[in-house]
This record gives C-alpha cells, structure tokens and sequence, in this order.
C-alpha cells in the first residue's frame, strides 16, 4: 500500500500545517492508502488516489464509449476562418446556392449543457473543400460530418455536452461524438452528469482545465442503457433540451429567436404578456430539477455508493491534481474557442427595438406580438437547423408588404426610421421613449455591431451611413442588397435631401437680410454646417456607388470595407473596415468578388497557380485539368489566355471609379460639439419635403 497526503486545497501558508495535520491523525479527510497497482485500472494510469477502490474500478467493470457503433472524432481546420466561416446571419440560407454552400459548424466554445445554437456557417461545397485541402486538413471525422451527436468545449472546469443536429460540419475546435440514433438523447443526459464529469477529471489525471480531446471521450466508461433507462434519461435529456432552448428564444442572432425578452422595471417594457414571453426565473428551476434527476440516475447506473456520490458532489473543480496530462490527440488552435462581444450592462432598450429595427426592414414578424401568428412548434434536438428562426417571417411573405430597403434618420420622410419603428410599436404594449430618435441615431448602431458579432466574426446586419456628425443617417439592410442599393441611396434619398436643404440655406439668407439678427446667424450657420457635411455625404456615396455590387458570400467585412469612408460615427469600427479595404487593396483577400470586380489583373493571373481561386472565380476549366488519377494540374497553355480574361472582366468606369475613391483625400474634420448632435438642426424641424 502507498500512502498520499493531499493538502492541495489548502493555501500555500498552510499547506505545511495541513500535511502535519494530515501526518498526526490517520482517520484524517487529507490521507489515503491505495495498492499503487490499481492505478492500472484507468487507461493512461493517472495517480487518481483520492478516489475509492469502486469508482477506479468502473474502468474495468464498464465499457468504454468508443465501440462499434459509437466514436468521437476531430473535424476540420480550415486554417483559414476568415475565408471559411460566416455567421449564419450573413448568409441568405433560402438561396438554393447558399443551402448547398455553407454548412453549421460546431466550433467548441464556452461552457453549455444540452443545448447550445450554432451560429456559424463553414463553407463546404467543391469550392470550400479544395480550400481546405490546400490550406487545411479534414481531420478523422471526415466520414462522419451531417450526422447528429455530441460537442463540447475543447477545455474548461467542468465537461458539458451539447445537442449536435443533423447536417453539420465538425471542427478541431468542436469535436464531435456520435452514437445510434435511439441513443443520442440519454447519453446526453449522460454526457452532461456529474459522474461522467468526475470520470473525465480522473482519466485526465486533474481537475479542472482539462482538455477534452476525443481520445479522453472514447475511452471514458458508459453503463449499458435498458429500454427503461433509455426512455427516463431520454425524456430528462429532451425536457433539458427544451428549456434551454426556449431560454434561447429571446436572443435575436438564434435559429431559436421568437420574440424579445421583457425588461421587468424597465419604462420600456410592454405593459401586458404577449405569447412566447419566458420566464427565465421558473426554467432554470426546472432545469435545475432536471439536472439532479439525472445526476442521480448516472450515479445509480454506474453502482455508486452514497458515500462516494457524497465525496464527488463535494470534490473541488480547480487546482492540478497530477502532473502527468496524456495529451491523446490534441490539434486545437487557440482562436478555435468562442468569443462574442458582450452587450453592456444598462441598454434595457436593445432587445426590443433592434427588434423593432427589424420588425420595419421585414426581417421579423410583427404578428407573433400581437397574436394574429401563433408561435412555430418547437424542433426536436436533433433536427436539421432551419434557414430563419421563429420570429423571422417566413420564407417570402415578408416581400408582399412592400416595406422600405432603405430608411433614414429624417423627421418626415416616408422612409424615416424613427417613425418606422414607432409604427412597428403599434399593438405591442411597448411605449415609446422620449430619447428613442437620438439613441437609435447615435447609439444603436454600435450595440448592434456588439449584438452581432460572435467567435471573432463582427457581421451586423444593419449598416449605418452617415455625415461626419451623424447630422443624417441612410440605414441599409444586409438581406435587401441590390447593386443599385447605392445609386438609389443616392439619387433616391441624399440628392433630394441636399437639395431640400440649400433651398433652405437660401431661405434662411433671404430672412437674414430683412432682419438680421444673432439667433438667425447662428440658425443659418448651422444649417451651412448641415448642408455641408450633406455635400461631403453625397460625394462620397458617388464614388462607391459605381463599385458597389454586393456578393453576401464574401462576408460583412468584406463587403462593407469598401464604405469604410461612410461611418466616421463609430470611429473603431471604420478603423476595422479601412484595415480589412488596406488588405482587399494589397492582395489578402483575392478569393472575394469584390477582389476580381476591381483588380482582375491582378486576380486572373493567381487562378493559374492556385485551384481554389479558380474555381471561387469560375476559372477552373481556363487553367486546370483533372486526370485520370483523379488528381487536378495547372493546364501548360490555358484554354483562354490571361491577358484575353483580364479584359473580360475589366470595366473602364469601374477603373475610373477605383481611381477617385484610391486618391480621394480623408477627411479629418471633427465635431464641434463632439458628435452629440441632434438628429437634424432646429431649422429643418417640421419643414415638408
């Protein structure tokens, strides 16, 4: 027998006390007597000493998860999630071409039990799969990607497993387990118990910050399941699922989104329930319910005592136990684990009117409010994700109300955005604030991007164009895109509101002549500063607008970096996107449309020497060849030459237009009253247009 003396709990001035203590009193908590060759019942032999003779050996009397028809496996590493990935807002899922194009994709995160969305989008069409054999690597899962199972973080304190539908694509970041289908939900409920947790910290030979790698899950024990069994820790798992998922139906970037959640106490908040409204208080009691049932269940399944349930539920969940980390198949990145920006405390009215926002572009439905559309059943936990949540309207209904594309920050225009909104209000039970035009022109646009930013991905929905003192404002929105977006901003909207506002300027001249005085400078001084900065506004959607021809799966970035001149607003977030143009200008991002649209001398000649460009820009026939050993070679003469697909694709006028904005000077004009403006000056107040 050898004896142990743990003392690790104890703070590093009393650990000499404690081990004496330990030393002096046999019966002592701190001291255990193991036959060292029992170590050999856990794979890997860790130094588990602190745990009892029964739970070492559950090792030997159970079977390890990996089996015939259960495994856990790597998926893939792009090497390149800026190409690779999207946020599944920014892709038109209901396009045909998009569905076949970009994939969910699991990336691990942060803790989640049973339920967890997923957010991003890997491309995985012929395009995204020559990418990744060039840059990446598939990893073992390759055969299994679509198929329903199990993900979890790749570290943490504490092992939690999410439900995995059918149809994604699993990562290095986002391992995967699988089992048989009548399996898939108790073993959920297994996978997220406290026992399979303390197994793992055994295996892993510590506690807390385990890596999960794959190899840790396969060769954990799982008990054998009756049809009893199955269908209790099935039912448990499920009704988990659920409440999670409905926790998850007030966050407007969910596939579960239904409606916003209430803020309680807040002035804003609807004075009457409407359906879906969630109580989170009485979830996550139940959820807690739950849990201990299947805490209990596990322990029972896996011939626990209650001494040694008592033990584990007490064990700490931090501090190294063992040196020894059996590091099985470890192949993860450090950027593989979810970041999201989080929304700052104290902007109750974010949920409810970036709703709103959407509630006037047609993203979402109104009806669900107001009760004239019932709530969409729930999904089951591992169906296929759907192409727009529950609170979106449905696939083209949205189109026959004839809603603007285009809104602006302007008091009396049919297309305003704040009367928009207030219209969007009607039958809510929302009041409206006082302060909403200046919050939604000067703050909401950053909580948006904020709300809409998630694993290092920034892709907000709603685009925010504005003059150097957000004086004006054209909202644009992501999924009503057209390449005349821009000249109808334009001439639609900006021409017509500039021209509005010199004749004001004149008039105001004219009353300043007949009677001069100093309230009426000032007034016209404004209304100059107003006009002026219009004019700047103006100028620049001219020059942008002949390059603009949007392709949604370039990304966000991508294709709001050639506007980075229009949002002096929010000067970090231009700071990203006049980054993000510098590389599209240098050559970093040659694989987007927006790339081969103004510099296809430079785009067409790299087809030839690397297929993924050729087949992003549909010259893959042009420069390769595939053989009759399946493999792809650049053609020695291409079926075209580069010089004759240049000038295919190169446009004068957009040439013309890359040149003005390329040598157009940057303002560096700032506010006079640090850009807290109000959204129009006095004078233009109640003047029809």
């Amino acid at each position: 027998m050898t004896v142990f003396f743990r003392v690790i709990e104890a703070s590093v001035d009393d650990k000499a006390r404690a081990l004496r203590d330990a030393l002096l009193t046999e019966a002592s908590l701190s001291r255990f007597e193991v036959d060292a060759e029992s170590f050999r019942l856990v794979p890997g032999s860790p130094f588990a000493y602190w745990i009892s003779d029964n739970v070492r050996s559950t090792f030997r009397r159970f079977p390890p998860y990996e089996n015939a028809s259960r495994t856990a496996l790597v998926g893939v590493q792009t090497s390149d999630d800026f190409r690779l990935f999207r946020c599944w807002w920014e892709v038109d899922l209901t396009r045909a071409s998009a569905a076949s194009t970009w994939f969910p994709a699991p990336k691990g995160g942060k803790r989640a039990t049973y339920y967890s969305d997923i957010t991003l989008l890997l491309r995985y069409d012929r395009l995204g799969q020559t990418t990744i054999q060039q840059i990446g690597r598939f990893g073992r899962g390759a055969t299994h990607y679509h198929r329903p199972g199990f993900s979890w973080p790749l570290r943490g304190i504490q092992f939690s497993a999410c439900a995995v539908p059918r149809g994604c694509i699993f990562t290095v970041g986002g391992k995967m387990a699988f089992a048989p289908k009548h399996e898939l939900l108790p073993l959920l409920g297994i996978l997220n118990s406290r026992f399979f947790d303390f197994l793992l910290t055994v295996r892993a030979g510590k506690v807390g910050g385990v890596q999960y790698e794959a190899g840790l899950i396969q060769q954990t024990p799982v008990p054998s399941l009756s049809n009893e069994d199955i269908d209790v820790l099935g039912n448990l798992a499920r009704r988990a699922w659920r409440i999670k998922q409905k926790l998850d139906s007030t966050i407007e970037t969910s596939h579960a989104f239904v409606l916003p959640q209430r803020s309680t106490g807040d002035e804003a908040a609807p004075r009457r329930k409407y359906a879906g409204e969630v109580d989170r208080g009485a979830l996550e009691a139940e959820l807690g319910e739950i849990q201990r049932e299947i805490d209990e269940r596990v322990f029972a399944l896996y011939e626990i005592s209650a001494a040694d349930r008592a033990a584990i539920q007490s064990a700490p969940k931090h501090g190294a136990i063992s040196q020894q980390d059996d590091r099985g198949e470890s192949e993860h990145q450090a950027d593989d684990a979810e970041d999201s920006e989080e929304i700052p405390i104290g902007v109750p009215m974010l949920p409810a009117f970036s709703w709103f926002v959407g509630v006037a572009f047609g993203r979402f439905d109104k009806r669900l409010a107001t009760g004239e559309r019932p709530i969409p059943p729930e999904p089951e936990p591992f169906d296929p994700l759907p192409s727009r949540s529950p609170g979106m309207w449905p696939d083209g209904q949205a189109r026959d109300l004839n809603l603007p594309d285009i809104l602006v920050d302007d008091p009396g225009h049919d297309h305003d955005l704040g009367s928009q909104v207030a219209a969007a209000t009607m039958n809510t039970g929302w009041p409206m604030p006082d302060d909403l035009r200046l919050w939604l022109s000067h703050e909401f646009f950053q909580l948006h991007i904020k709300m809409y930013s998630k694993s290092s991905r920034k892709a907000p929905i709603y685009w925010q164009l504005t003059t150097r003192s957000t004086s004006y404002s054209v909202w644009l929105y992501l999924h009503a895109f057209t390449k005349d977006t821009l000249y109808k901003v334009q001439n639609d909207y900006v021409a017509p509101k500039l021209a509005h506002e010199e004749r004001r300027v004149e008039l105001l001249r004219r009353e300043l002549s007949e009677s001069p005085n100093g309230a009426k400078r000032k007034t016209l001084a404004a209304q100059a500063t107003f006009v002026d900065e219009l004019r700047a506004f103006l100028d620049e959607v001219k020059r942008v607008a002949p390059l603009w021809n949007p392709d949604l799966d370039d990304g966000v970035m991508i294709n709001f970096a050639l506007l980075w001149r229009l949002v002096p607003h929010h000067k970090p977030w231009q700071k990203e996107l006049k980054a993000t143009w510098d590389a599209l200008c240098s050559g970093d991002y040659d694989w987007a449309h927006l790339a081969m649209r103004l510099w296809p001398e430079r785009v067409v000649p790299k087809c030839a020497t690397d297929r993924s460009l050729a087949i992003a820009h549909g010259l893959e026939e042009e420069f390769w060849v595939e053989g009759s050993d399946g493999r792809w070679t650049s053609r020695t003469i291409p079926l075209k030459s580069v010089a004759e697909l240049v000038r295919e694709r190169n446009s004068p006028a957009v040439k013309a237009a890359l040149k003005s904005l390329l040598d157009a000077p940057t303002s560096s004009g700032k506010d006079r009253d640090g850009g807290r403006r109000a959204a129009f000056p006095a004078a233009t107040e109640g003047v029809s247009r």
